[in-house]
């Protein structure tokens, strides 16, 4: 069996390369994986590659197999799908997601791998990660029928709660994005779309993750009296000014933060296993393949990464191609 593997570091904020490595034997309980694709999270990786992780959230920031310590060198990434060529009998051969960073093998214990549903492609299956997001916030919000909500920020994380807000009864659902080519996106995921200055007032929710000011400032404007933005933008070493002192008191308006390396207290009694299969789960639905808009091979990731870092590269999710090569 193979026992090579290369992976992709950060050697250096905006400098990444690719190094071969010898992987472990696997022991008792461990999974050995070929990767067959990976995600890049744009936004927060483009933080991460930037070197803009602040020094108080370098613990809390650190993804499940990463090497190495901010803000380099460091392997960073937890969006993988790749098929078992060893390990237990029943997971021997299974598609299997991952949070692992990029790289083309890997030894993992077998309680961190999840089986990809029958009915969800591999390819498609790098979005688990961020639809397991879209879940947390979602129990976090707690929408109800008939709620009138807006999305602000067509990012990758965004569209994915666009996309499982569209199935809730009777709500009326706008993406609100400054990129008018969000708008094909939106109506592939079946939701509205608008620009900021023509967005929809007196929404009941606003879910925010455009990771910008400006986008949190026009989310309190949409909201209805009594109305709350959850923020889902993670803003890295930036300091964020917010109009408190308008309408925010009188209108009683709310702010509520929402991050997935915490499962919602409205369900504690799920566990991120549970909450990580149902993401995939709901990754059956074609609809969510309008959120794949790139794809490259992984031996172009170290001139790939600093495209998408600067939006050079607009991508929603990129995704990075593995090929036989160990």
């Amino acid at each position: 069996m193979n026992r090579s593997a290369r992976a992709f570091w950060l050697t250096s904020p905006g400098h990444g390369e690719i190094r071969r490595m010898d992987l472990p034997e696997p022991g008792p309980g461990e999974v050995v994986v070929r990767a067959l694709y990976s995600g890049v999270s744009r936004g927060t990786e483009s933080l991460v590659f930037r070197g803009q992780v602040p020094e108080s959230q370098y613990e809390a920031m650190r993804a499940p197999f990463q090497e190495g310590d901010f803000p380099g060198p460091v392997k960073y990434g937890y969006l993988s799908v790749g098929v078992v060529e060893e390990g237990p009998r029943e997971l021997t051969g299974r598609t299997v997601f991952c949070l692992h960073p990029h790289q083309s093998r890997y030894v993992v214990p077998a309680s961190a791998v999840t089986p990809v549903p029958e009915n969800v492609p591999a390819g498609r299956a790098v979005l688990a990660g961020t639809v397991e997001t879209a879940v947390n916030a979602l129990w976090d919000a707690a929408p109800l029928v008939g709620d009138r909500i807006a999305v602000v920020g067509g990012g990758m994380v965004g569209c994915s709660v666009a996309a499982l807000l569209a199935r809730f009864p009777g709500v009326r659902v706008q993406l609100v994005d400054a990129d008018p080519a969000r708008a094909e996106v939106a109506e592939a995921l079946g939701v509205g779309f608008a620009l900021p200055a023509d967005a929809l007032g007196d929404c009941d929710l606003v879910v925010h993750a455009s990771a910008t000011e400006q986008g949190l400032a026009r989310a309190l404007e949409l909201l209805t009296p009594e109305g709350t933005v959850l923020e889902l933008s993670w803003y890295g070493d930036r300091r964020v000014a917010l109009p408190l002192g308008e309408a925010f008191h009188s209108r009683r308006l709310v702010i509520r933060g929402s991050q997935v390396g915490t499962v919602s207290p409205a369900r504690s009694s799920r566990t991120y296993a549970d909450r990580l299969a149902l993401a995939l789960d709901l990754l059956a639905d074609p609809a969510l393949d309008a959120l794949v808009t790139g794809e490259s091979a992984f031996e172009e990731l170290p001139e790939v990464m600093p495209r998408l870092a600067s939006g050079e590269i607009p991508a929603l999710c990129h995704r990075v191609r593995y090929g036989d090569r160990s």
